[in-house]
């Protein structure tokens, strides 16, 4: 929907979505950052470029979907992908969007959306390695605090669009996972993290795609062919261990922590049936096991 047509829409429903501080970013308003997005976020001039980035980072937490997600993610990552940024504006973007994770989030909008963006930086370095090793390590703690923190389950809301901090927490893993610059210890912490919301503490159920994108940094990590089987046993073991028996009776929550257990190992073992990387196609006995509660 376009951005005019959904604030037509809202105004219609009597539902306010208030921008967020410092959105739109100064001297920019809602008409011209429609614009940009119909122009595919063509801005020649490197300075004017950066400025914008820095400013749309301001409107990662913004209650208007189009605003937030259509332009703010979408721009940043075009420019990502693009290759405009050198590695100092990264840093600084970087540096930005950590902020907006240690900031008040009360929508619940902010961090997710800020986490899904650093999964685009992450890519960068990536693609094109830009990054100390100690900022790539202290990268990934970042990302595996932030995944194992999340506690607000919400997916897609009707007039606000996604939140799905679990599913933007594993995107950001995963380009971590594809960064051959990681080791052996790295890679098992995308692994620990992952468990945290595979079998969710809170108890519950999945139901926006989630075990699929969790299953997508597990499997990176295994097609890397850089931990030993007996880790992989421990890990899955691990994850059977955290959902526990069932209680006598029967108890709801440990119900929807098995469905997303379940649903994570179903998605693994797919993917390790019909791949082709041998590393990966290996777990399936301790994927099999695992699933039948061995």
């Amino acid at each position: 929907m376009h951005l005019r047509q959904l604030w037509i829409f809202v105004a219609l429903a009597g539902a306010a979505l208030p921008a967020a501080a410092g959105c739109p970013p100064p001297g920019q308003d809602a008409a011209s950052l429609a614009s940009l997005k119909a122009q595919g976020f063509s801005q020649p001039d490197p300075a004017a470029r950066r400025t914008l980035a820095m400013g749309l980072v301001d409107c990662l937490g913004d209650r208007d979907p189009a605003l937030r997600d259509g332009i703010a993610y979408e721009a940043l990552a075009h420019w990502m992908r693009a290759g405009d940024f050198d590695a100092e504006t990264l840093r600084v973007l970087q540096a930005a969007l950590r902020r907006q994770l240690a900031a008040p989030d009360p929508d619940g909008l902010l961090h997710p959306f800020a986490a899904l963006v650093l999964s685009e930086v992450a890519r960068t370095d990536r693609v094109a390695p830009w990054m100390s090793a100690g900022e790539r390590d202290a990268m990934l703690v970042d990302a595996a605090g932030y995944l194992s923190g999340v506690r607000d389950y919400r997916g897609f809301e009707a007039g606000i669009g996604w939140r799905h901090g679990v599913a933007h927490g594993a995107d950001w893993l995963m380009q971590l996972a594809l960064n051959p610059a990681l080791d052996a210890a790295q890679l098992q912490r995308i692994l620990d993290a992952v468990a945290t919301q595979a079998v969710p503490a809170a108890g519950h159920a999945y139901v926006f795609g989630e075990a699929g994108r969790l299953a997508r940094p597990v499997a990176w990590v295994a097609r890397r062919g850089v931990l030993a089987p007996e880790a992989w046993t421990r890990w899955f073991s691990g994850l059977r261990t955290r959902l526990g028996p069932m209680p006598a009776g029967g108890d709801v929550a440990w119900l929807a922590r098995k469905h997303d257990l379940d649903a994570l190992l179903a998605v693994l073992y797919l993917e390790a049936d019909q791949g082709q990387n041998e590393a990966l196609r290996a777990l399936k006995p301790v994927i099999a096991a695992t699933l039948a509660g061995d």
